[in-house]
């Protein structure tokens, strides 16, 4: 049978989760091999180094730059403070004198009597690595971090804004299909990961994170929201790092589009349990998707029974999500697998399927531009 490789997205209630916690530059490990971690457990700090701050001593003072080293009250390596003197001249015979101050707290770095200017380096700016799942420390990484695992539900999303977070999912629509609105939320949603049906409104969002929900899993939202929302269009920047108060993840695609219903029943099964959820997201080389983590509690190396399945690629009957447009995140399945090359619209050949949608309506498609919904 005709098949081809592709990647998917995991929908699964148990598998053995992993994830690597890696500080951004050597520093200190704080847990060891066999250590239970929360969420919040930090794992792992560090110091970046400061910003540097450069201050024209010469232009200031008026001084040639040969002759600022000498008028320097300040050495290369002493600390000083804010609006500290750190440079003094005088002038008419000393009856007059001019000062240069510190524009921040730091370091003096360097003095250059070629340029004149001092460069001050701020204060070491702290990191701290959380564990983010709930778990237990398999492996670490001397100077550099740790890995932790946990037994755990794991969905996959198709994209997301937002970091790491994590609070009780609170299933707040009556099924898949519901529009979750701002009415639909409460302060009941405080410090919750809410979850919604086929589509989450602006306004909702903006409700979720005045009462301090933590995060909303769904299954679409409306580009032009995210544009509003944002307040800049997206590109093809990694997501991950927007400080927005709360973290989105969308599991089907742009639009109004059902939360695919084992999704939904999946979390349903969970309410009341602890999701961790991260909307990192980034479709190009080194693919990072959005996800939801909802561990369970016990021991970590005991094996638990999942369902075995070997991944053989597409076939006929393969349930896939359109990645590109015109098509973006509808769902189907496959119907044909055609092997011969074929002419693209772009001039260019590629090897396409043909996808049947849930309105019975077939489409072909290049195979680069589908995932497979592995279970």
């Amino acid at each position: 049978m005709t098949h081809a490789y592709t990647p998917g997205l995991k929908v699964t209630d148990k598998m053995l989760i992993t994830k690597k916690r890696i500080l951004p530059l050597k520093g200190e490990v704080l847990v060891k091999v066999g250590d239970k971690v929360t969420p919040d457990t930090v794992v792992a700090r560090t110091n970046l180094p400061g910003n540097v701050e450069p201050v024209n001593v010469a232009n200031i003072l008026a001084l040639p730059p040969e002759d600022v080293p000498e008028h320097m009250l300040k050495k290369e390596g002493d600390r000083v403070k804010e609006n500290e003197v750190v440079a003094k001249s005088r002038s008419f015979f000393g009856l007059f004198s001019s000062e240069c101050k510190s524009k921040s707290e730091g370091t003096i770095e360097s003095i250059s009597s070629i340029t004149g200017q001092v460069l001050i380096r701020g204060n070491p700016i702290p990191v701290e690595v959380k564990a983010y799942l709930q778990g237990e420390v398999m492996e670490v990484f001397p100077k550099e971090g740790v890995s932790v695992s946990t037994w755990g539900s794991f969905i996959q999303g198709i994209f997301g804004i937002g970091g790491e977070t994590h609070g009780e999912v609170k299933i707040i629509t009556k099924d898949n299909i519901e529009v979750l609105t701002d009415n639909h939320i409460d302060k009941e949603c405080e410090g919750k990961v809410i979850v919604g049906g086929s589509l989450v409104t602006s306004p909702a969002i903006k409700k979720a994170i005045s009462v301090g929900a933590k995060g909303i899993v769904v299954g679409g939202f409306d580009d032009k929201d995210l544009r509003e929302f944002l307040g800049y269009d997206l590109g093809v920047a990694i997501t991950g790092s927007e400080e927005l108060g709360i973290t989105l993840v969308v599991t089907e695609g742009f639009g109004q589009i059902n939360m695919a219903e084992r999704t939904f029943n999946l979390l349903k099964s969970k309410q009341g349990k602890m999701a961790c959820i991260n909307g990192a997201t980034q479709i190009r080389a080194g693919v990072i998707r959005p996800e939801v983590v909802i561990p369970f509690e016990g021991d970590i190396h005991k094996k638990i029974e999942t369902a075995e399945s070997e991944n053989i690629g597409l076939e006929t009957g393969t349930p896939i999500r359109v990645i590109r447009e015109p098509y973006f995140g509808n769902l189907g399945k496959v119907v044909n697998l055609p092997p011969a090359l074929q002419k693209l619209e772009s001039e260019s050949s590629a090897r396409v399927l043909e996808v049947e949608f849930a309105d019975k309506t077939r489409a072909i498609i290049p195979r680069a531009n589908v995932e497979m919904l592995e279970g």
